[in-house]
């Protein structure tokens, strides 16, 4: 495989700043590299007074491990706890439930009495009249079999662990490091993690600065398949775990260091000396952010058809922006982390949402996809928005508050009263963009508004939801005040026209006198057999009936009914039916007058009339068109698959649609 550097220049073009008018190169640009950040090589020292935690994979085959942990004591009594979520993914987890006959001894192996005293907290006492030792030692059987980015899995190849998940902490211990040493079973070749080595030099041993390092910083072990290469000076790791079949880790190597370098070129800063992709092929989808890695959860048949893999290539996208944006430009309400309690926050739109619009942007501008396929890739958005009635009901902002509450429990109202911070977070974002360029005579974009809202941010306390706001109105020279209180604080209905034809966009015209069947407003299952009612649109006609989710749709006047959709198609909007249902054993009729279905394409297409000005205005926000298939990218140098060693010595610096694609 090759490894990619590319010049400042290169990577200028890729980005395609907003002043660049058809993505001209500007005349500043140099051949000098983005240096990566660089941390201070752990020693000896950093590693005194370490909380030492000790992970063995014997009953690796039924998805256990063994947790041997050494940890502070004091007093009559010390309590010891385990985070109940992981940040990234804001749902309350209760990871405690697979913590399996936890012991407390001393070092000499003496009992002490370990009891629990909530869902999460153990507590050890001293024999009476005694205190604890200054050192506890706590063991534990942890059950993983959640194959999720953000849980614990194991099984007698692999395992995927997450320090929230794994490890206990004492009560106001969060900044004492951990030391973590893992024995691998037979056959397991490697360990993988954006943890630094322990000084100690000792085979799989890894040392944490504080807790939030080692919760931020999960394992991979097994046997996967390594690569590596560096991009401005920075190291990357492919870590590929699972049967790869047709899946082909060099090509996803090769799109993943466009991928990067687009994103380095964008940010204009590497925060990080090494990069861990974890790539399990489990089947299915999803992704967790960290600072210096993250986790994402592929099918190996992604890779043989072109969708699912810039799918995939989103995801790699969405994660890695991620780097930048929350793991250190996060909302102040993220830090620091209470492990044990929700922790609120009104700009996850800003966090995940303008996140989920460059996702697909930054591969566009990587050359990974096509004008058309973004465009696709765009208009799926505004339909999902466009096609979530809680749109009306439930606000951006207060989108991303009841995160914890509502978008990991979705059920089947959940449509109907609220809307997610990712899909209309994208689309704000998509508008925002516009406003800003537009605001600004095009000198100006979103993306500047990201580079300064780092600048400023992306210290120890981050930006409250007025201070990013600002930093926007900065940038584009005009007060939004009516923009956030319609998009992000509001429930207007979204006007899509004038940002499209900024651009010399439209959306595609609908012909309403078109002949369209009677719409009912429900989706329906085929349950054993029968037609079942799953969700009722909200305010449609089934709505407005009193039709309920579990009814099974038996009759349309005195006709069985054998397919909904055969149904309506021998109606018209406007009719007036009488359905023959089922609701709890009993059977009942239910007069309902058929609407029209609300329109279902919102497929963003150019302006054939659009003026020359605005397919420049395209051409910068979008850069030319065109991919880069599998073309030897400039400036390359070889470099070589990781070796076993490597990762066993572990990396040098420390994860959504949420549970749609990436958290």
């Amino acid at each position: 495989m090759r490894a990619l550097r590319l010049p400042l220049a290169i990577l200028l073009l890729l980005g395609c700043r907003p002043e660049q008018v058809g993505c001209e190169p500007p005349a500043e640009a140099t051949e000098e590299t983005v240096e990566p950040v660089r941390r201070d090589p752990l020693t000896p020292r950093d590693a005194e007074g370490a909380i030492e935690h000790r992970v063995t994979f014997a009953d690796a085959a039924r998805h256990y491990a063994e947790v041997t942990s050494v940890l502070p004591g004091e007093g009559e009594a010390t309590t010891y706890l385990m985070a109940v979520w992981t940040p990234g993914s804001y749902l309350v987890r209760e990871f405690a439930r697979n913590v399996e006959s936890p012991t407390a001894a001393t070092l000499e192996g003496e009992a002490l009495e370990l009891r629990k005293v909530t869902k999460n907290r153990w507590e050890v006492r001293a024999p009476e009249g005694g205190t604890l030792p200054e050192r506890v030692v706590l063991r534990y059987r942890l059950y993983a079999r959640e194959a999720t980015v953000r849980t614990n899995f194991i099984d007698a190849d692999m395992a995927l662990l997450n320090g929230a998940s794994t490890f206990l902490v004492p009560e106001g211990g969060l900044d004492l490091p951990h030391a973590v040493f893992f024995e691998l079973p037979e056959g397991w070749e490697s360990s993988v993690t954006s943890l630094q080595p322990h000084p100690g030099g000792d085979a799989h041993a890894y040392l944490a600065r504080d807790f939030d390092e080692l919760v931020d910083s999960p394992v991979g072990l097994g046997s996967p398949d390594l690569r590596e290469w560096e991009t401005n000076g920075a190291t990357h790791v492919m870590a590929t775990f699972g049967d790869l079949g047709p899946w082909d880790p060099e090509r996803a190597v090769r799109d993943t260091e466009r991928i990067v370098a687009a994103q380095h070129a964008f940010w204009g800063v590497v925060p990080y000396e090494r990069y861990v992709f974890f790539d399990y092929l489990f089947g299915g989808g999803g992704g967790l952010e960290h600072s210096a890695s993250t986790v994402m959860i592929a099918d190996r048949w992604d890779a043989e058809d072109p969708a699912r893999w810039r799918g995939w290539l989103g995801l790699v996208s969405h994660e890695y922006f991620h780097t930048w944006n929350i793991k250190r430009l996060r909302p102040a309400s993220l830090g620091p982390f209470d492990y044990e309690n929700e922790n609120y926050v009104r700009d996850l739109w800003v966090v995940e949402g303008i996140t989920s619009y460059y996702d697909d942007l930054l591969l566009r501008r990587a050359r990974l996809t096509t004008h058309d396929q973004y465009l696709e890739a765009l208009s799926r958005n505004i339909g999902r928005v466009q096609g979530t009635p809680g749109r009306a009901v439930q606000s951006l902002a207060d989108s991303s508050f009841d995160a914890w509450i509502k978008f990991y429990r979705p059920d089947e109202n959940s449509a109907n009263t609220g809307v997610s911070y990712y899909a209309k977070g994208s689309v704000v974002a998509f508008l925002l963009d516009q406003r800003v360029r537009e605001a600004s005579g095009g000198q100006r974009s979103l993306d500047d508004v990201m580079r300064l809202a780092y600048e400023r941010y992306s210290g120890e306390r981050g930006y409250t939801t007025d201070e990013f706001r600002a930093v926007v109105e900065e940038v584009a020279g005009a007060p939004l005040g009516e923009f956030w209180a319609t998009y992000v604080e509001g429930t207007d209905e979204i006007d899509y026209d004038a940002a499209l034809a900024f651009y010399g966009l439209r959306l595609q015209p609908v012909d309403e006198e078109a002949e369209v069947p009677g719409w009912l407003g429900v989706s329906v299952g085929d349950h054993g057999g029968k037609v079942v009612i799953e969700r009722v649109v909200r305010d449609g006609p089934a709505f407005a009936a009193g039709l309920n989710v579990d009814d099974e749709l038996l009759a349309v006047g005195d006709e069985r009914l054998a397919s909904l959709d055969e149904a309506m198609g021998r109606t018209e909007p406007g009719d007036e039916v009488s359905l023959l249902i089922a609701r709890r054993g009993l059977l009942r009729r239910v007069e309902v007058t058929l609407g029209r279905a609300p329109r279902s394409e919102w497929t963003v297409q150019v302006d054939p009339d659009a003026p020359a000005a605005r397919r420049r205005a395209r051409e910068s926000w979008l850069g030319p068109d065109g991919v880069v298939e599998d073309e030897p990218a400039p400036d390359e140098t070889a470099a070589d698959g990781t070796s076993d060693e490597m990762a066993a010595e572990g990396p040098a610096t420390g994860d959504e649609a949420a549970e749609t694609a990436a958290d």
